[in-house]
């Protein structure tokens, strides 16, 4: 259980179902012309899960200073794993990663594509030495990341595929891809605001310069209040414009998302302790985990 929270099971478990749920609830069911069998595409979410896996693990390796002032309770790095295995591990999951990127990518014939695996996994280094220090940099290079977990499934399964006859209908699905890659770095980007304003005490001791500390807790909890609504709004005019014929739809988002999310801008508003916005964090996973799970609906109800 240790080594699962060294490396977030929960979110490559996330990472995991987004790429499942993209091949086999959108674009299997539609018969949409793709470049990986069942072995790719578990090979593709291998690939993904592992890397994500390394840059956590050597996020926690560099955190541990601020770790023990923000949730000493829960470091693992140094306590229960040595440093030393834990850079063996980042290593081990680092090369597994990219390697099997390195197959796919010549398996769909674009060995261009492998410089994607080496492009994230140079970034997550980046991110967690350098990047994560630099006001809002850090926030959107990960955001950017998250919706890249996303994206690449359809740079993997739909452009090898792309032919005169076929190309309006790849691009029909790739841009559906994209709206959810979209989706997951706007709630991304808001929850590593609200986790920057969690962690200010730790972050602040170790210089770094987050936005919290550059304009204030208070001024930063407005901010996140009023970047809020950019999401709020825009699946608000989604299901106004896109859904407003299929009930189920949108009583789902109605529910299960943009309630949320309204939930989430009341309570960031009165949001005061680090209890508060370590709330506002986890709802903010169930948001994106419920917007993912709309993949679902394209099968049954959106499409038909």
């Amino acid at each position: 259980m240790i080594f699962l929270n060294l490396i977030r099971w929960k979110n490559l478990l996330m990472i995991a179902l987004v790429q499942l749920l993209i091949k086999y609830a959108l674009l299997e069911p539609f018969g949409v012309q793709t470049s990986l069998d069942g072995l790719g595409i578990f090979l593709l979410v291998i690939a993904t899960v592992f890397i994500a896996a390394a840059g956590n693990i050597i996020n926690d390796i560099n955190d541990v200073e601020i770790d023990l002032i923000n949730k000493p309770d829960k470091i693992i790095i140094g306590k229960t794993i040595s440093e030393k295995a834990a850079y063996n591990l980042f290593i081990i999951f680092n090369l597994i990663g990219v390697g099997i990127g390195f197959y796919l990518s010549n398996s769909v014939n674009r060995a261009p594509f492998f410089s994607i695996f080496v492009i994230i996994s140079v970034l997550l280094y980046i991110y967690s030495t350098y990047l994560k220090r630099i006001l809002l940099i850090g926030n959107i290079v990960i955001s950017i990341l998250v919706a890249l977990s996303i994206l690449i499934v359809g740079v993997f399964e739909l452009l090898p595929t792309i032919t005169p006859q076929n190309q309006q209908i790849q691009f029909t699905f790739f841009k559906i891809i994209f709206d959810y890659a979209l989706f997951a770095f706007c709630i991304n980007l808001l929850r590593e605001i609200a986790k920057d304003i969690e962690d200010i005490d730790g972050d602040y001791k170790a210089e770094m310069n987050t936005l919290p500390i550059a304009i204030g807790r208070e001024r930063a909890k407005n901010i996140l209040t009023a970047l809020n609504f950019i999401p709020l709004l825009a699946l608000i005019y989604y299901v106004v414009t896109t859904l407003y014929k299929q009930p189920i739809a949108v009583g789902y988002f109605l529910l299960l998302v943009i309630a949320p999310l309204l939930y989430i801008t009341i309570k960031t508003f009165s949001a005061e302790s680090k209890k508060d916005f370590h709330h506002l964090s986890n709802t903010y996973k169930w948001v994106m985990l419920s917007g993912v799970l709309s993949l679902l609906l394209y099968k049954y109800i959106i499409l038909n």
